[in-house]
């Protein structure tokens, strides 16, 4: 039985905590967001977040919960779509588990996010443009620290994690 943690990165909107659910509940492991922790131990949501601490305030506590979550053992860790800008939360990532990319077209994002009023970085009059620049600049450090890319666009749910637990139990056998 595969024993090591999951984390899930990608942009907002690509499925990270839905998918992280479904297989957090097929391996019987512990499902976690980032956000939600951040949110719940603050009292604050995220965009309040950023409104009192900037955006650099909300990246350090997300530090400390990557930190903390990518130690414990058999956990499905869904991260913020900009957890990997930090060069300490990458290597986390990358030694204390099996990360998974997922990654969805700016068409698709746009679409999953138009009416989410939780994400502070699209609160603007050009979320589309927003989406492509975020595309630009995190693709090279998801692509980084991904052990396995799975696209989730026109793809069901049940799909994306069948792919994930596949490849998770291939390299079980090896």
């Amino acid at each position: 039985m595969f024993k090591e943690s999951i984390f899930l990165v990608g942009l907002m909107g690509a499925g990270k905590s839905t998918v992280g659910r479904f297989l957090a509940d097929r391996l019987h492991y512990q499902f976690v967001d980032s956000d939600h922790v951040i949110e719940e131990r603050t009292g604050a949501s995220i965009p309040m977040i950023f409104d009192i601490e900037g955006e650099s305030g909300f990246r350090s506590r997300e530090e400390q919960v990557i930190d903390e979550w990518t130690q414990k053992p058999e956990v499905v860790l869904a991260t913020g779509g900009g957890a990997i800008l930090s060069a300490e939360n990458r290597k986390h990532l990358r030694s204390r588990g099996f990360v998974v990319y997922l990654k969805s077209s700016v068409t698709s994002l746009v679409q999953r996010t138009r009416h989410d009023r939780n994400r502070p970085l699209l609160q603007t009059e050009d979320p589309e443009g927003v989406l492509k620049q975020l595309i630009d600049e995190r693709e090279p450090y998801y692509e980084e620290v991904a052990d396995l890319v799975i696209q989730t666009e026109q793809v069901s749910i049940h799909r994306v994690v069948r792919q994930i637990l596949d490849q998770v139990e291939a390299l079980n056998k090896v």
